[in-house]
C-alpha cells in the first residue's frame, strides 16, 4: 500500500533508546500475528546513539524487507519504529491485512505460508519525525479508554511510523502532588480540577473546576497508573513520548499561599461564568514557577523513567497573553524555557501552533516573533497544527527558524462526517518540504476526534515515507484492497471508494468547508442559521450529494455478488457510516420544505406540507437511529461512550495522596462520569456555553436526543404566533432544557439484536426517493 522512495544520504537514527532492540516488534507480532510468530525475522541495523544526536535534528528511519533464512521475511531497520512501519508495508502489501480503528485487527487472518517477497525492498522516511494526536482529542475520543483500548491504538500508531506521540494521562496525579507539596489544600485543588470529559481545556487553562462535582481520586490514580503502561509501551516499540509538563497554571489560592507572587488572571474563555475560566496564571519569571516545574519533572521521571526530552507545553491556547508589549512575550518564553532546562537541561518545549491562527487579532508578526526568540532554534519544536487549510508556517517565515510538524487536523470536536482534502495531504507537505528555507522536521496528525475518515489521516502518515506526492488513484485502490481483504475485493467496492475519492474526500473550496461537515440534523433546532455554515464547522455539502448515492448504491450492491461481505466487519463499518451520511444529506431538503411550508408569511406556505414533512423528518430520524444500532460497532453507540465513562467509577486504588471524592460511592462517582460524558458531547458547559460542537451521529443521541429537539422544534414551530419567522420566543429555553435533563433513560433500548442487511433492505424501501 506504501509507495516508499529511498533516501540512503541521511544518517540512520534512533531516539527513543540508546540501544534499539527488536522486542517491541516481537511483542507486537505475539500479540497481533500469534500463527505468525516464527514466519518473521529481524534485526537492528546501523542504529545511531540517541545521545549523539539533538531532537529537532534527528536523522531519518530506514528499513529493508527481504525474504530471510528458513523462509522467513526479514525485516531490518535502524530504529523499532523503522521495523514496525517495514512489517505493516509487508502486511498490507503482500497480505491484504492491517490495524484499523473501531474494527478488529486482521492481521492474523494472513494465510500461511507468508508470501515472499518479489525482490528486496528498500524504504526511508522523508522526515525524522511522524507525530501523533492534539491535546483535546484525549478529551474527545481517548477520554474513557482502559488498557486494552491503548493496546490497539498504540500498535496501530507503531505500525503507520509514528515516533512522537503526545502522552498526556496521568498529568493530574503528579500535579496534584505538587500542588499539595507547595502548600495548596485539597479544597482549592479540587475547585481548579475539571471532569474526564473537559480535561484538555483546563490543562489549557481554558477553564477550572467542574460544573457538577469533583474529580474523584480514584481517576487520579486510575489514569497515572494507566499513563506508565502507555508510556511503557511507546518506548518498547521505538516511540519518543511528548509528556506534560508545569505550564503556569494555578489554582486561584496561589493569592493566599503566595500573595508575593507573580501572578495574573486569564481572560475569559467562549462565555463560560467567571468561575469557571479566567484562569490564574503564574508568571514565568517568578521564582515560585521554576519551583514548580522542577518538582513536577523531577516527579514525572521518577514515575517513566528518563525516556523523553520533549514537552507539550501551550500558555496561550485560545486564551491571550496579558500583555502585547514584544518584551514581555519574549520574556515569557525565555523565563518558562529556563524553568523547563533547570529540570532537564536536555529540555526541547513542542508548541501547538494553534494560537497564531485561532488569535491572530492579537498574534501579529512582530508578536509570533517576539515570542518565539525567547527560545533557541534547537530547543523549540512548533506544531503547525492546521496546515492542511490553515498552515501558518508561511506567513510566520518558517516559525521564525523554529523547527516545525506539519500536521493535519482535519476534524473538530469528534464530528463524523465524511469529508477530506486529498489534494492538500499529499501535494502540500512535499512542497513545504521543498521550500529552501524550510525548518520543517516532521508530519504528523492532530485531529481533534478520531472518529472515522480513516483513510484520510492513513494518508498523511504514508506521505511521510514518499517522496513524491502520493498517486491517490493508487493509494485508494491498495487501501481498500487491505481493508477489507485478506480475500478478494469485489471490484464495486473499489469503485464506490474511487467516486468518493474525487468527490467526497477532495475539498478543494476552502471557503465552503475547512473541516469535517457537521450535519444540521445534530444541531440545536432553528428556522435560520442551519444552513451554508462554513469555516471548520460547516455545514454546507462540499460535493452532489446524488453522487454519494451512486457510491452507496454501487458499495451497497456490492454484496449481492459477495454475500461474505455481510461478515466482513470492515464493510459493514463503512456500509453504516456511507448510509448514516447519504441520509443526513438527505434531512436537508426535509428542512428547508418544512421551513419554507409552515412560514405563513411565504408564498409557499401550505400547512399540510409543513406537518407531513416534520413527520417525515421525525422517521429519518428514527431510521437513522436503527441503523447506527444495528451496526453493532460502538463507534456508531452512546452506550458504548457511556458504558466506558462508567467503569472508571468502578476503579480502585489505593492512592492516599489526594483525598477528595474518597467517600463518594461507586454510584456517585458513576453518576459524576455520566454527566461528564454526556454534557460533553451535547450542551458543552453549564448552559451550552458550546452547544453541539461535540456532537456524533451515534444511536441512542440521534434518536433519544436530536429527535427530540427536533420534535420539539417542530411543535413550536407548527403553534407559532411569530409567523413571520416561525420561530416562537420559548423554543430556546425549551431546548436548553431537554438538554439539562437528556441522560440515558431517555434512550429507547431494545436495539441490540437488529441484523444490518435487514434493516437496509426496510429503510431503502421506505425512503426510495432517498436511496435511488
Amino acid at each position: 500500500m506504501m509507495r516508499f522512495y529511498v533516501l540512503f544520504t541521511v544518517a540512520l537514527y534512533s531516539f527513543a533508546s540508546a540501544a534499539p532492540s527488536i522486542q517491541g516488534i516481537q511483542s507486537l507480532i505475539a500479540r497481533r500475528l500469534p500463527r505468525h510468530a516464527s514466519n518473521f525475522s529481524f534485526s537492528i541495523e546501523n542504529a545511531t546513539d540517541a545521545s549523539t544526536n539533538n531532537t529537532t535534528s534527528a536523522p531519518l528511519d530506514v528499513f529493508v524487507v527481504s525474504n530471510g533464512q528458513n523462509g522467513t521475511i526479514h525485516i531490518a531497520g535502524n530504529s523499532g519504529i523503522a521495523l514496525t512501519t517495514g512489517l505493516r508495508w509487508y502486511l498490507t502489501t503482500y497480505c491484504h491485512v492491517d490495524i484499523y480503528w473501531f474494527l478488529e485487527p486482521t492481521l492474523d487472518l494472513a494465510s500461511p505460508p507468508l508470501p515472499k517477497v518479489n525482490s528486496t525492498y528498500y524504504g526511508s522516511s522523508i522526515v525524522p519525525w511522524r507525530y501523533h494526536f492534539n491535546t483535546v482529542t484525549f478529551s474527545y475520543t481517548s477520554a474513557f479508554w482502559n488498557w486494552d483500548d491503548w493496546q490497539v491504538q498504540l500498535d496501530w500508531m507503531a505500525l503507520r511510523g509514528i515516533n512522537l506521540p503526545l502522552a498526556w494521562n496521568g498529568y493530574e496525579q503528579i500535579l496534584v502532588e505538587v500542588f499539595l507539596e507547595a502548600g495548596f489544600t485539597q479544597a482549592e485543588i479540587s475547585s481548579f480540577l475539571s471532569g474526564p470529559a473537559f480535561q484538555a481545556w483546563n490543562r489549557f487553562a481554558n477553564i477550572q473546576g467542574s460544573w457538577n462535582g469533583v474529580l474523584p481520586s480514584s481517576w487520579l490514580q486510575g489514569q497515572f497508573e494507566l499513563n506508565k503502561q502507555i508510556v511503557t509501551r511507546m518506548v518498547e516499540l521505538g516511540m519518543t513520548p511528548v509528556l506534560p509538563c508545569f505550564t503556569g497554571f494555578v489554582p486561584q489560592a496561589i493569592a493566599r499561599l503566595a500573595p508575593n507572587a507573580s501572578f495574573v488572571n486569564g481572560s475569559a474563555w467562549e462565555d463560560f461564568p467567571t468561575q469557571y475560566t479566567n484562569v490564574t496564571f503564574l508568571e514565568p519569571n517568578d521564582p515560585l514557577f521554576t519551583k514548580f516545574q522542577k518538582s513536577f519533572i523531577s516527579k514525572q521521571q521518577a514515575a517513566y523513567g528518563n525516556v523523553t526530552h520533549i514537552y507539550t507545553l501551550d500558555q496561550y491556547n485560545e486564551n491571550n497573553p496579558f500583555s502585547g508589549d514584544l518584551g514581555y512575550l519574549r520574556n515569557v518564553t525565555t523565563n518558562t524555557y529556563a524553568s523547563l532546562k533547570a529540570a532537564d537541561p536536555n529540555a526541547v518545549w513542542m508548541l501547538q501552533g494553534w494560537l497564531f491562527f485561532s488569535s491572530q487579532t492579537f498574534w501579529t508578526d512582530a508578536r509570533v516573533e517576539a515570542y518565539l526568540s525567547g527560545v533557541s532554534n534547537d530547543s523549540m519544536i512548533v506544531l503547525d497544527l492546521f496546515s492542511e487549510t490553515q498552515p501558518q508556517w508561511q506567513r510566520t517565515n518558517n516559525y521564525y527558524g523554529k523547527p516545525w510538524i506539519w500536521c493535519e487536523l482535519h476534524d473538530y470536536g469528534g464530528n463524523m462526517g465524511l469529508y477530506g482534502q486529498v489534494q492538500n495531504v499529499t501535494v502540500n507537505p512535499i512542497e513545504a518540504l521543498a521550500n529552501k528555507s524550510s525548518s520543517m522536521i516532521g508530519m504528523g496528525l492532530t485531529m481533534e476526534g478520531e472518529e472515522g475518515n480513516e483513510i484520510m489521516y492513513d494518508l498523511l502518515l504514508d506521505q511521510a515515507w514518499s517522496a513524491k506526492a502520493i498517486d491517490t488513484d493508487h493509494y485508494f485502490h491498495d487501501w481498500v484492497s487491505s481493508r477489507y481483504g485478506p480475500t478478494k475485493v469485489p471490484q464495486a467496492v473499489y469503485q464506490a471508494w474511487d467516486i468518493m475519492r474525487q468527490t467526497v474526500y477532495n475539498n478543494t473550496n476552502l471557503t465552503l468547508a475547512q473541516g469535517v461537515t457537521k450535519s444540521i440534523l445534530e444541531l440545536a433546532p432553528n428556522t435560520t442559521g442551519l444552513l451554508n455554515r462554513t469555516g471548520h464547522h460547516p455545514t454546507t455539502i462540499t460535493y452532489n450529494p446524488a453522487t454519494l448515492v451512486d457510491a452507496w448504491t454501487i458499495f451497497y450492491k456490492a454484496a449481492n455478488s459477495t454475500s461474505s461481505l455481510w461478515t466482513n466487519g470492515a464493510y459493514t463499518f463503512d456500509l453504516t457510516d456511507i448510509t448514516r451520511q447519504v441520509l443526513a444529506n438527505a434531512f436537508y431538503p426535509l428542512y428547508t420544505t418544512f421551513v419554507t411550508a409552515s412560514n405563513a408569511t411565504s408564498s409557499s406556505h401550505n400547512i399540510t406540507l409543513a406537518q407531513s414533512t416534520g413527520q417525515q423528518m421525525l422517521a429519518l430520524l428514527t431510521d437513522l437511529d436503527v441503523i447506527l444500532a444495528a451496526s453493532n460497532n460502538s463507534h456508531f453507540s452512546l452506550s458504548a461512550w457511556y458504558n466506558s465513562a462508567q467503569a472508571w467509577a468502578s476503579v480502585n486504588t489505593t492512592d492516599s495522596t489526594y483525598s477528595i471524592g474518597a467517600n463518594e460511592t461507586t454510584s456517585q462517582i458513576a453518576s459524576y462520569y455520566e454527566y461528564n460524558a454526556l454534557n460533553q458531547i451535547t450542551l458543552w458547559g453549564p448552559t451550552g456555553q458550546i452547544n453541539d460542537y461535540a456532537s456524533k451521529q451515534w444511536a441512542g443521541l440521534v434518536g433519544g436526543y436530536y429527535r427530540d429537539r427536533w420534535q420539539l422544534f417542530i411543535n413550536f414551530t407548527l403553534n407559532s404566533t411569530t409567523s413571520a419567522t416561525g420561530a416562537n420566543p420559548g423554543l430556546s429555553s425549551a431546548l436548553l432544557a431537554l438538554g439539562e435533563q437528556f441522560d440515558m433513560s431517555q434512550v429507547v433500548a431494545g436495539k441490540q439484536n437488529l441484523v444490518l442487511k435487514d434493516v437496509l433492505a426496510d429503510v431503502t424501501k421506505r425512503w426510495p426517493g432517498v436511496f435511488a
